[in-house]
């Protein structure tokens, strides 16, 4: 093995297009011809394996899980000011799911607060409420992690940021 770790088994990442997953370990499997030595992340909620090339992991946008400051920024995001381009719903939608898989806790506290109803105002489309929810599972898994504390517990206080904000 020539490549050098990042991460060890039992540290909590982050990868882009999953959210937060636990390295199980490191293995090298023969691919093509070719050893590779693989991380093994598991996203427990998904129930889905993923395995990264370790001399992969940092160009995939993998990284470890935010620091409390980070998050910080992230949870302020949120109570900014929603801004919701006046362009087709496609588009926005397109942005949107750029900024939820970016892997940004900042950018995906950005789809959560452009996304949020509060109660007195019209309901969300179906595709608004699916990334909505895709963006506050995500953050609530990371938040939670952060925070130490249990996932639905973070999905709240999310959302009562949002709610005061």
């Amino acid at each position: 093995m020539t490549e050098k770790l990042q991460y060890k088994a039992g540290d909590l990442v982050v990868y882009p297009s999953h959210g937060l997953g636990q390295i199980t370990g490191v293995e090298v499997r023969e691919i093509s011809g070719v050893e590779l030595n693989l991380y093994v992340v598991v996203f427990e909620k998904e129930k889905m394996t993923l395995r990264v090339p370790i001399g992969k992991a940092r160009n995939s946008g993998m990284r470890r899980v935010s620091t409390r400051d980070e998050m910080g920024l992230a949870v302020t995001a949120l109570k900014g000011r929603a801004r919701v381009k006046r362009t087709m719903w496609s588009r926005r939608a397109q942005e949107y799911a750029a900024k939820l898989n970016s892997g940004d806790p900042v950018s995906i506290a950005e789809v959560l607060r452009d996304l949020h109803r509060a109660a007195d105002q019209p309901e969300q489309s179906y595709s608004e409420r699916q990334l909505y929810e895709a963006a506050l599972e995500r953050l609530a898994r990371e938040f939670a992690a952060v925070e130490k504390i249990d996932h639905d517990a973070a999905a709240r206080r999310l959302e009562e940021v949002l709610e005061a904000a």
